[in-house]
């Protein structure tokens, strides 16, 4: 969490931002602004937000924008993450999957999807409340904190890489792990044909979205 002087610490934070705080936290989930093909940005530039996350000021919202690629003759560079990490993930999903549906103990990771879309839902642990959900698609960077339950649902084939703050070998990451009902269920959709995922709790589904469930 973070408050209008600290977000002004430490070389400021964009004007966008800013009209964003307004209260002690980072209340930005409901009024994101679009990027140049309609996706919603945090307000935040990389640089504010990965500060307040070394910070462990965790913004409220989980996506990290990114900074123009530099774009030459030779083609495209894209800075993903301009912080330091200690492990970093290769995954991909199959359409129907889920992953995840457990918090971090003392971990963070950064997630971004080179392909595919996933699905996230997230809330505090220990809250009963419904999840938060949002989508991210190819070329997004989004951002799950400590001591966050989440879970990751793949409507199409998915890769995405994870940067993570702790070492991220089997047994170093099932330590800081503590599993939790799951927030999404599987579920598949008769006159569809297709599998969807319900967020569990009171009846609620997304719109159908294709693939076997593995």
């Amino acid at each position: 969490m973070v408050d209008q002087r600290d977000a002004d610490h430490g070389g400021g934070v964009s004007d966008g931002a800013k009209r964003r705080i307004e209260r002690q936290g980072c209340d930005k989930c409901d009024t994101q602004e679009g990027d140049a093909m309609g996706r919603p940005t945090s307000g935040f530039t990389h640089a504010e937000y990965t500060r307040l996350v070394d910070e462990e000021k965790y913004p409220d919202t989980p996506l990290v924008p990114l900074d123009e690629p530099f774009v030459n003759s030779s083609g495209r560079i894209l800075n993903v993450l301009l912080k330091r990490f200690t492990s970093a993930a290769w995954i991909e999903s199959n359409a129907g999957s889920l992953r995840a549906n457990h918090y971090h103990k003392t971990d963070w990771h950064y997630s971004f999807v080179a392909s595919g879309t996933v699905v996230y839902g997230w809330r505090p642990s220990g809250s009963t409340a419904l999840p938060e959900v949002s989508e991210f698609h190819a070329g997004q960077l989004f951002f799950t904190p400590p001591l966050v339950e989440h879970v990751m649902y793949f409507p199409v084939p998915t890769t995405f890489m994870t940067f993570a703050r702790n070492l991220r070998d089997h047994v170093s990451h099932e330590s800081d792990v503590v599993r939790v009902d799951p927030l999404f269920s599987v579920v598949w959709s008769e006159t569809a044909g297709t599998f969807t995922y319900k967020i569990n709790g009171p009846d609620r589904r997304s719109s159908p979205a294709g693939g076997p469930l593995s």
